[in-house]
């Protein structure tokens, strides 16, 4: 039998924006479109995985987010200490998704072999290619694979029975999405493979992307790999945190319990 997993978002900061910067081609009815940031916590019998571990203060500032809380504080929020965390999954190494990875002394990071290669290699040379990139946490993960702390996949990957990698590309050469099992069936977490739900269920790719094709494409995989859309959960979206349940009242808008069916509207 596949062990069943709890799966929480959890929101650890935020950015006002608009549509048409969400969208390529822009919006036509551009508006306002606000992005949330988020972690994610899988939680089962083969222990407590972190998805992503977020950006800090300095980047914040210099890219003009919002931080609300650092990824070590948001697995506090679900009683998680990140000392004692072991294994990170890293759905890519953009900023966002890469950052803060010392908050995490003792854990094994799981990357793609692509998204490291993309990340160091002559891609990185363009300004637009490298300006979602934070050089320093790149040097930070190639510090992680001297001290043998980075498991590489290549391609697809079990990581525990009920819990799986898989190569998307697209946003990045190396994006993978996690494949939870839960007891509302197979969630996806998508990660910037599809930023807002309108991304992916309008086929309007988002503009940071390093091939286009595999971002397209990656939308039928995500299908796939969950037993319905309402299991595959995008990386950026607000409205995550309306669709799911928190686990306790006092953290609404804040955590969203992924492995609980959405809520009434």
């Amino acid at each position: 039998m596949i062990p069943n997993y709890e799966v929480y978002a959890i929101k650890y900061a935020e950015h006002q924006r608009r549509a048409s910067a969400n969208f390529i081609g822009g919006d036509p009815h551009d508006g306002p479109m606000p992005m949330d940031y988020f972690v994610w916590l899988v939680r089962g019998a083969s222990g407590t995985w972190l998805v992503d571990t977020g950006f800090n203060q300095e980047a914040a500032d210099a890219r003009g987010r919002t931080l609300l809380r650092s990824a070590a504080q948001a697995v506090e929020l679900l009683g998680e200490d990140a000392a004692r965390i072991e294994n990170v999954i890293v759905t890519h190494m953009h900023y966002d998704h890469a950052g803060n990875c010392d908050q995490f002394p003792g854990a094994t990071f799981h990357l793609q072999d692509r998204e490291m290669q993309y990340a160091t290699g002559r891609y990185m040379a363009h300004r637009c290619m490298h300006e979602a990139y934070s050089v320093f946490d790149v040097l930070g993960m190639v510090q992680n694979v001297y001290g043998g702390r980075v498991r590489f996949h290549d391609g697809d990957a079990e990581l525990a029975p009920g819990l799986s990698v898989h190569l998307l590309g697209g946003h990045t050469m190396g994006l993978q999405c996690v494949r939870v099992h839960t007891a509302r069936g197979w969630v996806v977490l998508a990660s910037d493979a599809s930023h807002y739900y309108r991304n992916m269920e309008e086929h309007r790719p988002f503009p940071i992307v390093y091939h286009v094709g595999e971002m397209v494409l990656a939308w039928d995989r995500l299908q796939q790999l969950a037993d319905s859309p309402q299991h595959v959960i995008p990386g950026h979206d607000p409205q995550v945190l309306a669709r799911y349940a928190p686990p306790l009242p006092q953290l609404y808008g804040v955590v969203a319990c992924l492995h609980l069916p959405e809520a009434p509207a």
